[in-house]
């Protein structure tokens, strides 16, 4: 065999190898788990990305936490410069220009509100802030019946008036509190910039409610818990495990946020429809749905609501499952939709 031949079938059989490995599955290469953690929010964040390919631990700490700044600058009732807070102080009829962010948000918060039948409410931030709740620093006895009256007069998400990016009040005293669903479109957003740096396999949480897609390091669905609804206890274990596989869930509860005086207990979810704190018995409802904005929105919905009419709603509506822990006398109820107990570990 000639000199030059034998590089020729060196160099095709080099190509080939190359070639070969050009084609080989991601999977075939080792994954690396990358975790990120911060505070936004109010609370804490932790979002892990596996990838088979070399990521920039920095430059992706420095886009989450860009993108985490930018939802919080509009979505934020605490800074006094967010877009919330400048709506909120905004005269009646003024028509005021949103964000693609706030109009998105919006979008969903008029979905749920006519969806649960006025149960999810953002007006009622005075409420909130009456009983001690919100903004306005806390409190250790219960308001008097014509202070609840006089907030209940400036409560109503009807009396918004949602246009093409524009947000009108059509009465003064109207103000909005989306705490119940920004922490949700907080982690639909780091998602979605996730998936756009071509990344598949994903877990993000901020503050308890999480979206996880694809596999773990251990090429594995992503398994997360449902806390143990326990007064008291700042951890006191989990009470399901749940496989989250391209869903998100959220959960709300009235077991950690309250007061409680001569006996009575005054938790933090209050009926936008009485003004008092809720007392159906719920304290803990966990939503699994496609996205996390949906999810955060509808949990705090499912803690107002009749448990019934509850789960009647989420077994209507598509993609959407859901468990309600109620506590009646000395023990707990565990109520499900259809659909639930598929994503449990252990059925």
């Amino acid at each position: 065999m000639s000199e030059t031949k034998s590089i020729t079938m060196f160099i095709f059989a080099l190509m080939l190898f190359i070639g070969t490995a050009l084609v080989l599955p991601a999977q075939s290469l080792a994954a690396q788990e990358y975790v990120f953690t911060g505070q936004t929010m109010g609370t804490t964040y932790s979002i892990k990305m596996i990838s088979a390919k070399p990521l920039s631990k920095s430059l992706w700490q420095e886009k989450i936490n860009l993108r985490l700044k930018q939802v919080n600058a509009r979505l934020s009732m605490y800074q006094k410069n967010s877009e919330l807070s400048r709506f909120n102080a905004a005269p009646k009829d003024q028509a005021f220009k949103v964000s693609p962010d706030f109009y998105q948000v919006l979008e969903q918060c008029s979905k749920l509100h006519t969806q649960t039948g006025g149960a999810w409410d953002g007006t009622v931030k005075p409420l909130v802030d009456l009983w001690g709740f919100g903004t306005k620093g806390r409190r250790d006895t219960p308001p008097e019946a014509a202070e609840i009256k006089a907030a209940l007069s400036r409560i109503g998400f009807d009396k918004l008036k949602i246009g093409d990016h524009l947000l009108t009040k059509t009465m003064s005293g109207i103000t909005l509190d989306l705490g119940s669903i920004a922490k949700g479109y907080g982690v639909d957003e780091i998602a979605r910039l996730i998936r756009e740096g071509g990344i598949e396999n994903y877990l993000v949480e901020i503050g308890g409610e999480l979206v996880g897609a694809g596999e773990n390091k251990h090429r594995k669905a992503w398994i997360v818990g449902i806390a143990n609804p326990e007064k008291g206890f700042l951890n006191s274990g989990l009470y399901k495990e749940i496989r989250l596989d391209n869903k998100a869930i959220a959960t709300s509860g009235n077991y950690r946020n309250y007061f409680e005086k001569n006996g009575q207990i005054y938790s933090h979810i209050i009926s936008p429809k009485t003004g008092y704190p809720v007392e159906n018995a719920v304290i803990s409802a966990s939503v699994i749905s496609d996205t996390c904005t949906w999810s955060d929105g509808l949990a705090t919905a499912l803690m107002v609501m009749d448990t019934q009419q509850a789960i009647a709603l989420i077994n209507r509506l598509e993609n959407t499952e859901c468990l309600i822990i109620r506590h009646d006398g000395k023990k707990k109820t565990a109520l499900r939709s259809s659909g639930f107990k598929s994503y449990e570990i252990g059925f």
